[in-house]
């Protein structure tokens, strides 16, 4: 015999399936709430110690000694102008505790040929703009950059210049450079290396086959330069680094040299508003900090933070203008 439903047995099962509709919805929200905040991923898309693994680094001390999140690790995946480590996190879809570096550098190569680019990602943040340097070794017959641009329009094929991936940030400068004394984009004989560790051992070489004239962020240069084993040339920056004795390329004439390398984070794709939002205030809340900003100051960066459609638009617009500049010069 059936059981006969009075209306208070069919209101209560309404109730407990409603009920249990919600908590399995607040289930599916909560699943990813507070992971970032438990545990980090830093992705450095480059080798340990240049301009990115910097700013990895930089950022997990900040977010430990701030107590920001409970642990922070950093994890390099080098190669391709950072497009390597693209492709990697664009695969890592919905995953709310990964940020990577990014900046001019991964435009370029993004623009001389990848599957992915960063419209593919979650941008989180722009952090700050950090500052290339011309520079040689010190016993280089280049005293002045007049002298190494002098002896490049003579033989520029005899003079290779040195940096990072190729179609990069510094790949970019001198073509700007190239371009400002007349020399042909295409006889720039530019050598790429995996970044300012490998750059600098091949300045200070005299082996077959390294150069004599490297352009790279300071920091990758600073060692060295303060401990007087290279010598700066020029800083392409708008003005004179804080405390760090360099001209400027506007000071030496060349204003039309002036590409700046700004430093960002991104997130995998296919993020809630929720995580997306949860990885912004994180970020937020570092910068804020004094580690952060004594990171700022003593790397010789300037921030420039940015987040949200800002940001996008940003990433969006730096883009077009690097791959443009790319096919200006002949090198994409």
């Amino acid at each position: 015999m059936a059981t006969k439903l009075t209306p208070w047995s069919i209101i209560s099962t309404v109730v407990v399936l409603v009920l249990a509709g919600f908590a399995v919805a607040d289930a599916r929200d909560t699943e990813t709430t507070g992971k970032a905040r438990a545990s980090l991923t830093m992705m450095a898309p480059a080798a340990a110690g240049g301009g990115w693994d910097l700013v990895a680094r930089e950022a997990q001390q900040s977010l430990r000694k701030n107590k920001i999140v409970g642990t922070v690790q950093v994890s390099n995946v080098p190669g391709a102008a950072g497009t390597i480590g693209l492709s990697q996190l664009v695969r890592m879809e919905g995953q709310p505790n990964i940020l990577m570096v990014t900046g001019t550098v991964m435009l370029g190569g993004i623009a001389r040929g990848s599957d992915f680019s960063l419209a593919d990602t979650t941008p989180i943040a722009r952090l700050a703009e950090d500052f290339q340097v011309v520079a040689v070794p010190a016993g280089s017959p280049h005293r002045t950059l007049d002298d190494f641009l002098t002896a490049w329009k003579m033989d520029p094929a005899a003079t290779p210049v040195g940096g990072g991936s190729a179609g990069g940030v510094d790949h970019l400068v001198a073509g700007q450079l190239a371009k400002a004394v007349g020399i042909p984009g295409s006889d720039v004989k530019y050598t790429p290396h995996s970044g300012g560790g490998e750059l600098t051992i091949s300045l200070l070489s005299s082996a077959a086959g390294t150069v004599n004239v490297g352009i790279s962020g300071y920091n990758d240069f600073r060692d060295m330069i303060e401990s007087g084993k290279l010598r700066a040339l020029a800083v392409v920056a708008p003005e004179r680094l804080a405390g760090v004795d360099i001209p400027t390329m506007i000071e030496l004439g060349h204003p039309e040299v002036d590409l700046v390398n700004w430093r960002g984070l991104v997130a995998p794709p296919g993020l809630s508003e929720t995580d997306r939002a949860e990885l912004t205030t994180i970020v937020t809340e570092m910068v804020a900090t004094t580690e952060w900003k004594e990171a700022v100051n003593r790397n010789r960066w300037k921030e420039n933070f940015l987040t949200g459609p800002d940001f996008e638009k940003f990433i969006a617009e730096e883009q077009q203008s690097i791959t443009a500049l790319l096919k200006e010069l002949g090198l994409a």
